[in-house]
């Protein structure tokens, strides 16, 4: 992926934490999801105060991409930190990885947690969730 088109994903990510709904943990997180064509789809976290009714940035941009019949991705930047303080390595927590794991191959699709276009680091998903459960298991 080129440079440019990295800074230009993750400054997305960044942007989204500010559509962040988080009045309860005070984390604020954005994402940003590409799928395989190049659409971008993206995502911030949202509370409840039910807390099970919330919903991560991750699985918002997953959601919305294949409510919109996208179902093959290349890569998701997630950024995220509380409102008040530094950005931190937002990792994904499980049920967004298993979310991934239903439309994502895990050797290839990578997971970039970023603090900012310049400082960010890359995994796959099958380095994030190793010996995963995926679709093919029901066959």
């Amino acid at each position: 992926m080129a440079e440019k088109d990295l800074k230009k994903l993750i400054e997305k990510a960044l942007d989204m934490r500010n559509s962040s709904y988080a009045p309860y943990s005070h984390y604020k997180v954005g994402a940003a999801l590409e799928a395989s064509d190049g659409q971008i789809f993206s995502g911030c976290n949202i509370e409840n105060s039910s807390y099970g009714a919330a919903n991560c940035a991750e699985r918002t941009a997953f959601f919305k991409a294949v409510s919109e019949g996208v179902h093959d991705f290349k890569r998701i930047v997630i950024t995220g930190g509380p409102d008040d303080g530094e950005l931190q390595y937002a990792t994904p927590c499980g049920i967004c990885r298993q979310v991934m794991r239903e439309f994502c191959d895990p050797e290839s699709f990578e997971i970039i947690l970023a603090k900012s276009t310049g400082d960010y680091k890359i995994f796959t998903l099958a380095q994030l969730l190793p010996e995963s459960f995926g679709p093919e298991n029901l066959l």
